[in-house]
């Protein structure tokens, strides 16, 4: 007989709270959410919610915080990865090339849906100085992710990996247009960090 299968544990109050408010605030944006559909799809009580979260921007800065550290994760590995599959003569030609990779990745998402931490700050105006610097924060650390595919000699050169990185948020925000958007976006990326690469002193 076969056993019975071990029930999963129930997932606390706080979790289903961030993770229904991550989908929505994403897919949906932050003025478009409100706190009572997140209450009312997460499973919870007001009381519950509030005591978890005293306010709507106490979870919009624990939503990017969260959005923050698995994007990083996520972009840090799809460098690495494109990396792992360059020859040395191509990271030598084109350095910048692993950024073209996780960007045509990102933005076949079903889910994509630009970037999170420009929509946020876009909608809140740039008011809330929490909220904001977490988002500088994030486009800091996605820049040093860029620079770390640079040549040692060329690493401390941060304009070209602040380039990279305004170059990618460009074209992340045409490709939400659609997928022909997407496309002219990522031809346009390529040429962008082509140019870049090309600045680079040579090892």
């Amino acid at each position: 007989m076969a056993s019975d299968p071990i029930p999963s544990a129930p997932i606390p109050a706080r979790e289903r709270i961030l993770r229904t408010a991550q989908d929505l605030f994403y897919r949906q944006g932050i003025r478009a959410t409100g706190i009572d559909r997140i209450i009312a799809e997460a499973g919870v009580t007001k009381v519950t919610f509030y005591r978890h979260f005293p306010s709507k921007d106490d979870l919009i800065r624990a939503y990017l915080e969260r959005r923050h550290a698995a994007w990083m994760g996520w972009f840090r590995e799809a460098l690495s990865s494109s990396c792992a599959t360059q020859s040395e003569a191509e990271r030598l030609k084109a350095p910048l090339g692993p950024v073209l990779d996780a960007a045509r990745t990102w933005f076949g998402l079903v889910e994509f849906r630009g970037c999170a931490f420009a929509n946020t700050v876009a909608e809140v105006g740039g008011i809330d100085l929490p909220i904001t610097s977490i988002a500088a924060q994030h486009k800091h650390e996605v820049r040093d992710a860029i620079a770390a595919l640079l040549p040692s000699s060329a690493r401390d050169n941060t304009d070209i990996a602040w380039a990279a990185t305004l170059a990618l948020d460009g074209a992340a925000v045409n490709a939400q247009l659609g997928q022909a958007s997407a496309d002219v976006a990522l031809d346009g990326l390529r040429i962008l960090l082509d140019a870049l690469g090309s600045r680079l002193p040579l090892p």
